[in-house]
């Protein structure tokens, strides 16, 4: 693994779901318990609502780099982070495994969605309510669910965001994602210019193998 992908591999680390209190240790009351289970389930069907979706995005990793690109997202289990003409990058879901390439090295990691928290979004089948937690945001206009896996800790944790919108499925829209990993370093993801429902075509999930004996569009 290179260096330079370290940040990100963590951003992407595998997660289940834990249980968060509420700030200042306070206990749930039974409105609170109401209103997370309502806030959960309105996140359940803002993530079942999309079958295709394409954004611009923004990435921040642990050192404040900040790099940019276009996110296309396709159910079930297609993603595409691209970073661009001139960053040898590429991050992209199949339908099965989740990619880093890496062509300035050719390198490829490879990790199933169904173990990725980015399994939460390309997996429109799972019940979120089943396994996520509402995070206490400060602010009723953000909701935010974490997820990680409290038998492996170094897997870090991820934290879906999403912002209230009247005109949105379920009243939520998708705003991004921080990911933490084992040490507290911080990558966070966020989108703009969200359009849903457009079509993309399969062949955008589609990469080119970088490593020897290898050459050719991978699925």
């Amino acid at each position: 693994m290179t260096r330079r992908l370290l940040p990100l591999t963590r951003a992407l680390a595998i997660g289940t779901a834990f249980a968060l209190p509420l700030a200042g240790g306070t206990f749930l009351t039974a409105a609170h318990a109401q209103s997370a289970q309502e806030d959960l389930a309105a996140v359940n069907r803002a993530i079942r609502s999309i079958t295709t979706l394409k954004a611009d995005f923004t990435q921040t990793d642990r050192n404040g780099q900040v790099q940019g690109g276009k996110l296309l997202m396709k159910q079930p289990g297609h993603i595409r982070f691209d970073y661009g003409a001139g960053n040898d990058l590429l991050i992209v879901a199949d339908g099965r495994s989740l990619y880093m390439v890496d062509y300035q090295v050719s390198q490829v990691q490879r990790w199933p969605i169904r173990n990725s928290p980015l399994g939460a979004l390309l997996d429109p089948t799972r019940d979120i309510t089943k396994y996520g937690k509402l995070v206490p945001t400060g602010d009723p206009r953000v909701v935010s669910i974490e997820v990680r896996d409290p038998a492996h800790p170094e897997y870090g944790a991820i934290s879906l965001i999403f912002t209230r919108k009247a005109s949105a499925t379920a009243g939520l829209e998708l705003y991004g994602w921080v990911a933490r990993d084992a040490q507290g370093n911080r990558t966070s993801i966020r989108l703009t210019g969200l359009e849903q429902g457009t079509p993309i075509a399969d062949s955008a999930f589609k990469w080119r193998d970088p490593r020897p004996n290898r050459a050719g569009p991978s699925r």
